[in-house]
């Protein structure tokens, strides 16, 4: 309620003097947070859990008789909320909150990424400028057969979604059309503090952590931690003249050796750092079972990343209501 109260004046300029009144954005985004805290897999299955919940109905804020919303209406409705940078901005009145609460660190960060799967198809990545070859059997979903051809994201592209790239978790794993998820968490409480979504190209996880570094309030020097992933030359120079201690686990397998020495592992926060950085899985867990984004249901770079950056709020909602709730019991 705090949140959308500060973000009254945007929602004010969102609305039309023209045509007909479209769903409050207050309303869209409620039903949207119900969508992720209780795992409804589609939009249209979220307007009959509305329809004949009337504790949904109330948090929404409905009334008992209003008709619910058509799943299209709705879905309409809320790339209206694309526009504006609404996730974003709800994102950052929450963190907010969690500053006002002394729920978190503003010297002791985490990083890590993860590949989100895309809602596309293998069968969409084609050949680019290649037209799709119809099948006359079945031409709403032709057979492809490209075993044994080499296919990279620099010949080939998904005709379905673009954005997506093709890409693998790691050695021996089978390569998916897929995104890469960033998340930057403070160690106080493992709350997350940004987010940056990016197209999954080999070194996007080292460009989004550099990227959410920067928009760390300057003053102070802070420490970061990460997983071996991290650990080249490039990234850890980098950390540091954003005045940021790279507490990098160290990849002693590396070509040339770990980029990080004795300078920092001898430091007792290093190794707090480390075991602190594994609670950044939690963060991904939650947003892959809960908030239903191991499987990507929406397409294109720009509301992927709407959608993420909107399912980390409701992850820092739901950890902060555990860490307040000793504290109102208590009061």
């Amino acid at each position: 309620d705090r949140a959308l109260g500060e973000m009254s004046p945007l929602f004010d300029d969102m609305y039309s003097e023209l045509g007909r009144p479209s769903i409050a954005p207050e309303k869209l985004l409620r039903a949207q947070l119900l969508q992720m805290l209780y795992s409804v897999r589609s939009e249209r299955l979220l307007m009959e859990e509305i329809d004949y919940s009337v504790l949904f109905r109330w948090f929404v804020g409905m009334n008992m008789d209003e008709p619910v919303w058509d799943a299209t209406v709705f879905t309409k409705n809320r790339d209206r909320l694309l526009e504006h940078n609404i996730a974003q901005e709800f994102f950052a009145q929450v963190w907010q909150q969690a500053v006002q609460a002394n729920l978190t660190s503003d010297e002791h960060f985490t990083v890590d990424g993860t590949l989100l799967e895309a809602g596309a198809s293998l069968k969409s990545f084609q050949r680019k400028g290649e037209a799709r070859s119809d099948d006359p059997e079945d031409p709403g979903n032709p057979t492809v057969n490209f075993h044994g051809e080499e296919r990279s994201n620099d010949t080939h592209e998904s005709s379905t979604d673009p954005d997506a790239q093709l890409a693998r978790k790691g050695g021996g794993k089978e390569a998916k059309l897929s995104y890469c998820g960033n998340l930057l968490i403070e160690n106080g409480n493992g709350l997350i503090a940004n987010t940056e979504l990016l197209q999954a190209n080999g070194t996007a996880e080292r460009d989004a952590a550099l990227l959410m570094i920067e928009q760390i309030p300057a003053g102070k020097r802070v420490t970061l931690g990460a997983d071996k992933g991290y650990d080249t030359r490039s990234f850890v120079a980098e950390c540091r003249q954003l005045n940021a201690t790279p507490h990098v686990s160290q990849n002693t397998k590396r070509a040339g050796g770990s980029a990080i020495d004795a300078r920092t592992t001898r430091h007792a926060g290093y190794r707090i750092s480390q075991q602190k950085r594994k609670r950044i899985e939690e963060c991904f867990g939650w947003l892959k079972t809960i908030a239903l984004l191991r499987k990507l249901r929406h397409r294109g770079i720009f509301k992927v990343g709407w959608i993420f950056t909107f399912a980390a709020a409701a992850y820092n909602l739901v950890r902060m209501r555990k860490l307040l709730a000793p504290v109102v019991q208590s009061a």
